[in-house]
């Protein structure tokens, strides 16, 4: 949408065009990567790492923020 990678809720929050979530190029490979899948924190920090070689610990902290989020925004 206009350049922007979105995620567009799905059904009554749908038609509000307000649940329209951007994604940032970090949160958007995250999202292809475990979208329809299962998966930990851990899995998020190890995508993280191996993505942008930074440390296990950097990685599990914007992990947990990710899920943080996604779970604010009713993504998860």
């Amino acid at each position: 949408m206009a350049g922007e990678n979105v995620v567009i809720m799905q059904g009554e929050a749908g038609s509000d065009m307000t649940r329209i979530i951007s994604l940032n190029d970090s949160s958007l490979l995250l999202w292809n990567e475990l979208q329809g899948k299962e998966f930990e924190v851990s899995d998020i920090a190890n995508i993280l790492v191996a993505t942008y070689e930074i440390d296990t610990e950097v990685a599990e902290r914007d992990a947990k923020a990710w899920v943080e989020k996604l779970q604010e925004c009713g993504l998860i």
